[in-house]
């Protein structure tokens, strides 16, 4: 699923990474892996602070850019950018808005295809977070809830 998503990153990082002359080229790789790992640390926040149902909730019926699981991925991107990168507030703001979005968009999409054979399927992504605890049976519920 990690490696999933860098490349689901990377397929969307043209414009706001790659072809940025804000992002010096040595930077890149570490610039889309830590927005993978921004949108990696958001999720598993919801699983650790007991928000199970509203993680099925946003993968349900996503509202994705009235969605605070966005707000929470781009704010966190947005820090490491300007920490790290040294990039301005407002230049590291505009690249993760226009990067974290869409990526969580496709894995939203990603995840409703077929369950079985699918990394970014929201029982595949909750197991991996949760430290491969099968959780399956809690997210039938809470789906039907």
């Amino acid at each position: 699923m990690f490696e999933k998503l860098f490349m689901l990153v990377k397929n969307n990082a043209g414009t706001a990474v790659i072809n940025n002359p804000e992002i010096q080229e040595k930077d890149r790789d570490a610039v889309m892996n830590d927005a993978s790992s921004s949108i990696i640390e958001v999720l598993k926040n919801q699983l650790d602070s007991g928000k199970l149902k509203d993680l099925v909730k946003y993968f349900q019926y996503p509202g994705i850019y009235e969605n605070p699981l966005i707000d929470s991925a781009v704010n966190r991107f947005t820090n490491k950018l300007n920490h790290f990168y040294n990039l301005t507030a407002e230049k590291a703001a505009e690249i993760a808005h226009s990067l974290i979005p869409p990526v969580m968009q496709e894995m939203i999409k990603q995840s409703k295809l077929e369950e079985n054979n699918n990394d970014f399927s929201l029982s595949a992504m909750v197991t991996k977070l949760s430290g491969n605890m099968n959780i399956a049976p809690l997210l039938q519920q809470l789906r039907m809830a």
